[in-house]
């Protein structure tokens, strides 16, 4: 992509729509054809959760809140985010992480990522 793009002219894709998982996403940076960062505009509704709790081998997340409240699940911490808050997730730390969305208006947040083809994702819960 080399032009700029509004978030509001790119659809939200849908995932595990009707359960306590449902995220709507919109992934920015597919737009004019793939990058080698990934950025995502998240929405999870109030109720929802993000699980199951992962991490990865290679690639580094980065999750900043634009609206709303959450809970994030780090290994057996809890924290609390809200609009502003930011958080790192190193590539290679092993521990889980996954937010659960404990307000009564739909959580935002930017998710930028890297893409690298031979990352491993563990979910030591067993659940995908």
């Amino acid at each position: 992509m080399k032009i700029p793009i509004h978030q509001s002219d790119v659809p939200f894709e849908v995932w595990y729509e009707g359960t306590d998982r449902e995220i709507r996403g919109k992934p920015l940076c597919d737009i004019g054809g793939k990058a080698k960062v990934g950025v995502g505009l998240m929405e999870l509704p109030p109720g929802s959760n993000t699980k199951p709790g992962h991490w990865h081998s290679k690639e580094e997340e980065h999750l900043y809140v634009l609206s709303g409240q959450a809970i994030l699940h780090l290994g057996a911490e809890r924290f609390s985010l809200r609009p502003g808050s930011y958080v790192c997730f190193p590539a290679g730390q092993a521990e889980p992480h996954h937010l659960v969305n404990t307000g009564t208006e739909p959580f935002s947040y930017i998710i930028i990522g890297e893409r690298i083809n031979d990352d491993e994702v563990t979910y030591p819960d067993g659940e995908t």
